[in-house]
């Protein structure tokens, strides 16, 4: 999943940051983390293996493997973070986005410098608010595309999503019930 999903399925402010921080930390420095910080570590490994594993994803990577092959994850989880800001009443998904932007703000010193950038524009275009718009989607897929080394980046992956909507909502209807439990579960071993 995506910034919303990975930031959503954390259970404090700390394991926020560890969602985010996973991209940047090497298991090595892991261990000097705060604790919370190191479970939103585990929590984010934990939501991908998941993800990746499940046969409801799978038949869903179908609708975007023609165009993007291996890049099929990538655009499920843009997809699904449009699903999730739109299964969240306004309120909540206000409130939760200004919960995520506090806690980055608030331990940006665990971040690489690199990050303060991505951070800012994230903030500033709210990036987790707008995943409830097309055009937002529309703007995180042509991120994605411009990231993806393989790809061109004229691909009309938003064409495709908007033509499948309708499928994709289902099977995000299915999976994300699975995902909140497995890793509801998960955290309650920490």
């Amino acid at each position: 999943m995506n910034y919303l999903a990975h930031s959503y399925l954390s259970f404090s402010d700390q394991q926020i940051v560890g969602q985010f921080l996973e991209d940047y930390v090497k298991n090595n420095a892991r261990g000097n983390l705060p604790k919370q910080i190191q479970q939103g570590i585990i929590l984010h490994r934990e939501i991908d293996t998941f993800t990746d594993s499940h046969p409801i994803i799978s038949e869903a990577k179908q609708i975007y493997q023609p165009l993007v092959r291996l890049y099929s994850g990538a655009f499920i989880d843009v997809s699904f973070d449009y699903f999730l800001a739109n299964h969240l009443a306004e309120k909540e998904l206000k409130s939760h986005t200004d919960k995520v932007y506090l806690a980055l703000r608030k331990h940006q010193f665990f971040f690489p410098e690199s990050f303060e950038s991505r951070l800012n524009g994230m903030q500033k275009d709210n990036w987790l608010y707008n995943y409830r718009f097309e055009w937002g989607i529309k703007y995180s897929f042509q991120n994605v595309l411009n990231k993806a080394k393989y790809l061109e980046k004229d691909i009309p992956i938003f064409e495709v999503f908007l033509k499948n909507k309708a499928f994709l909502q289902e099977k995000f209807n299915l999976f994300f019930p699975d995902l909140l439990a497995h890793i509801t579960k998960t955290n309650s071993q920490f």
